[in-house]
């Protein structure tokens, strides 16, 4: 990773820097020809990857007003960077071109808390400097070598004279050298793998959707890591800077949100999670799990009271964590409740987007394969219900809690955890019905009981027509806040022959709920905000208590369009659309939550991944969606249901995979969908 201000110096500010394995490499880079630093011109990102600087310099003594030498930074995040000189003047340039280096070789969670020590002193090495300190060592090396290097000031100096209309370059390469062995960081995709999706041709009206698609998918291809055990399998890192690793909630809804576009991302991370998923008390977060564990298969058992057989009863291993649990960190839930352990939300999302991925056609067989950590997810579902003194009972609470936290502290029941696990109650009781497995019909009665609980104790009503609570507490006390959270309830998942299951809201409450979405209260202008604006402690750059996060709205665009509201769908999405067009088509993780106002673009938030991977997933969702393909390839069907305002107007998506073959569909500018590829194996449908 590298990072600086749009001038492209270098300056150990805050972030600057290069990055390798959460250690800055180098800290400083900073050019000056002729002792003058070149004036900044322009500074973009050309891909995730690259970024382009241009500065200008005007000669001493030169009565042309024009300046006579540019100065070209080409840099990449891989530590690379070549700097050219062009004289564009009718006289030869002869100054020299010094560039400053430095590092405290710190590490990105210092950098993060503020704490930045001092540089280390450089020492001369064949062409370059070389520093060394807290056990790590670093290297910057230029071609052609330096005519001088100061080792004592950190400069490499250049004598040039470069004739007119000729042009001079020099690139450098920092590199990381670790001291220990036994450090294995993350890898990329590397050189010669392809991309774990296709690449699509999306053609619109709007050329705002054209242009986020594009971007997003660079963007999400930069952030792509390979599984240290199985390094075909890739998965998405979950942001820069701040989470450059696997968050497994993360890198489950980046694979979830792309599915049109093929089913390789998903298989590589669901395998990559299964390997970590708690079998008996192990591994724990990161650690691969026993080979032995992967093919176990779970025996039919009488039900319990709940309804829900042994093929989805759920133990406590070592460390009273739950088996079947993806791992995960806490994360900030808001002001209203406590952190949240996004355990819960990743384990319940592997089985959805297992599910899912089985719809759009990820064979059967690597199906089957990953069906016992299916089942296992499921059992530690089974194994969170709340039982009236650990928590509101029938309901969901964190499965990351263990048997201690459980007994002494009494959890809240989530909203959004509830659609959550609904949806993987109904997408496993799928795939235990489709692959011969026991408990499908006891999951499904589960979700029924789950939906009629939910509509009638989660549903608060008010002034202005009612709405779902935030969370529930022990005793069934209800957390009232207004969070867009609620979107959760809107994602219904993929069912068979095209259709969607159901949700827990019932067709009235999904309506005064798609009123209060694109209300001001939630709606910025630009996306959803995290909290409603009324409460007390909303604020615009609150994680969740404001600000407005990319994925949450998309959800919201997506699913009230396949409800049926697609007039409050437009609204969001136009909001949205907007707001990707003022950050260059590079949504970030999340932006600040204030209300649109003329000619004021949104405010970025300070702490937000940009690149994000749930954000760039999700940007592409936005427009994928909105042509509606539904495919069941087990089914040998695939239904197509566009908006049929056609809020983009003409809509064309060349490219994309269903059944793992090329499938291209053109929604025209009065919502009618003709599908232009298809494999031949499948039945074509409509709505």
């Amino acid at each position: 990773m590298a990072s600086s201000g749009i001038d492209g110096q270098l300056r150990g500010h805050g972030l600057h820097g290069f990055f390798r394995a959460g250690v800055r490499t180098l800290a400083r880079m900073e050019v000056r020809v002729g002792g003058m630093e070149p004036m900044p011109l322009q500074g973009t990102l050309t891909s995730a990857a690259a970024a382009r600087f241009l500065g200008a310099v005007r000669l001493p003594g030169d009565p042309d007003p024009d300046p006579a030498l540019t100065v070209e930074r080409l840099r990449h995040a891989d530590g690379t960077e070549s700097i050219t000189v062009r004289n564009t003047g009718a006289r030869p340039a002869r100054l020299p071109l010094e560039i400053a280096l430095g590092t405290d070789l710190g590490l990105l969670t210092d950098i993060a808390a503020g704490r930045r020590s001092a540089d280390l002193p450089g020492q001369v090495q064949s062409a370059g400097l070389r520093w060394a300190g807290h056990g790590r060592s670093a290297t910057v090396s230029a071609q052609p070598s330096p005519h001088a290097v100061l080792a004592g000031a950190g400069v490499l100096r250049w004598d040039l004279e470069v004739q007119a209309g000729a042009r001079w370059s020099v690139e450098l390469c920092a590199e990381l050298e670790s001291a220990s062995a036994a450090v294995r960081p993350p890898t990329g995709r590397g050189a010669g793998v392809p991309l774990p999706w296709a690449e699509p041709e999306v053609r619109s009206d709007d050329p705002r959707a054209v242009q986020l698609v594009v971007r997003s998918l660079d963007t999400l291809g930069g952030l792509l890591i390979a599984d240290p055990d199985r390094p075909t399998d890739l998965y998405a890192a979950s942001g820069a800077p701040w989470r450059f690793g696997m968050t497994p909630a993360d890198a489950i809804w980046a694979a979830r949100l792309t599915l049109p576009l093929g089913t390789r991302l998903a298989a590589g991370t669901l395998r990559a999670l299964a390997r970590r998923q708690h079998v008996g008390g192990a591994p724990g977060p990161g650690g691969p799990a026993a080979p032995q564990s992967v093919g176990a298969t779970s025996a039919a058992a009488p039900a319990s009271a709940d309804g829900v057989n042994s093929a989805g009863s759920a133990e406590v291993g070592s460390g009273g964590r739950l088996d079947g649990l993806i791992p995960g960190p806490l994360r900030h839930a808001g002001p209203e409740l406590p952190p949240s352990c996004t355990a819960t939300e990743a384990t319940l999302l592997f089985v959805t987007l297992l599910a899912e991925a089985w719809r759009w056609g990820l064979p059967r067989q690597e199906v089957a394969e990953l069906l016992p950590a299916a089942e296992r997810a499921l059992g530690a579902l089974r194994g969170a219900l709340g039982d009236g003194e650990d928590g509101p009972e029938g309901f969901v609470t964190d499965l990351g809690r263990t048997a201690e936290d459980r007994a002494t502290r009494p959890a809240a029941a989530r909203c959004e955890v509830q659609a959550q696990a609904h949806r993987a109650a109904l997408h496993g009781a799928d795939l235990l019905a489709a692959f011969g497995r026991p408990g499908a019909e006891e999951w499904r009665a589960w979700a029924a009981r789950l939906r009629e609980r939910f509509r009638e104790q989660f549903w608060i009503d008010d002034l202005s027509g009612g709405r779902p609570a935030a969370a529930m507490l022990a005793g069934g006390r209800t957390v009232p806040a207004v969070a867009a959270s609620f979107v959760h309830l809107l994602d219904r998942g993929l069912a068979g022959e095209g259709e969607l299951h159901e949700g827990l809201l019932d067709r009235e409450q999904t309506r005064v709920l798609a009123q209060r979405l694109a209300s001001p209260e939630l709606d910025t202008g630009w996306g959803l905000r995290t909290l409603s604006a009324k409460s007390p402690r909303f604020n615009p750059l609150g994680h969740r208590s404001g600000a407005v996060r990319v994925h949450e709205t998309v959800l919201a665009v997506s699913g009230l369009a396949e409800a049926g509201f697609e007039r409050e769908a437009g609204v969001l999405l136009e909001g949205l659309l907007d707001a990707a067009r003022h950050f260059e088509g590079r949504l970030p993780e999340m932006y600040a939550g204030e209300q649109r106002v003329a000619d004021c673009p949104p405010a970025p938030h300070p702490a937000a991944c940009r690149p994000a991977a749930v954000a760039a997933a999700a940007a592409v969702h936005l427009v994928l969606s909105l042509a509606g393909v539904r495919p069941d390839v087990p089914a040998g069907r695939v239904a197509v249901r566009p908006a049929s305002t056609a809020p983009l107007g003409m809509l064309q998506l060349t490219g994309l995979r269903v059944a793992n073959e090329p499938f291209s569909v053109r929604v025209s500018r009065i919502g009618v969908a003709v599908v232009e590829e298809a494999s031949t194996e499948l039945q074509l449908g409509a709505g």
